[in-house]
């Protein structure tokens, strides 16, 4: 299912207006069925702009800095996908680091999708099923609607089902008390 991101804007009369309209590109190459998009960002103090440009255009890391923020929408396939053929963990792991600088470096360097960030995130399961896996064993199951509020804790997302979940994040960058 392709997403079509609108941002708004004003016009040149201050009106409310369309300022940008266009597809989000999302899926990897080498993880087939994983898709993310970075939908938006803010820093610590947001700012209303004039004219705005597009948020995402050269995000550095997808780790907002404390008070920033970052949106994003995400496909997970099933994890039956990561034990097939066409699944390079290595190929995979590149592209990761390379779409998403600051996340790929949070992950455990065990392959088991568990890792932990500095940020306050919000994630929203829009269509499917999902598992949150947290330490010792504890999981729990999430289904569309279902809303999950990380407050910086290691986790790793497992999809045990055969068809794709989607979801939508918004990370708020945030220090550890």
């Amino acid at each position: 299912m392709q997403t079509t991101r609108i941002v708004t804007g004003h016009d040149a009369n201050g009106r409310a207006d369309i300022a940008m309209r266009a597809p989000l590109a999302g899926a990897f190459e080498h993880h087939p069925g994983f898709a993310a998009s970075l939908v938006w960002r803010t820093e610590p103090l947001p700012t209303i702009p004039a004219s705005p440009s597009d948020a995402v255009a050269a995000v550095e890391s997808v780790i907002p800095r404390p008070g920033g923020t970052i949106a994003m929408a995400v496909t997970f396939p099933p994890d039956s996908v990561m034990r097939s053929d066409q699944f390079d963990p290595a190929a995979a792991g590149m592209e990761f680091a390379q779409r998403l600088p600051g996340l790929a470096e949070s992950f455990d360097p065990d392959g088991s999708g568990f890792h932990r960030t500095d940020t306050i995130d919000y994630g929203v399961v829009l269509d499917g099923e999902v598992w949150l896996d947290l330490d010792d064993g504890r999981s729990s199951r999430l289904q569309a609607g279902d809303v999950v509020v990380q407050l910086g804790t290691r986790h790793a997302w497992r999809n045990q089902s055969e068809r794709p979940v989607r979801m939508f994040f918004v990370l708020i960058g945030a220090v550890r008390g």
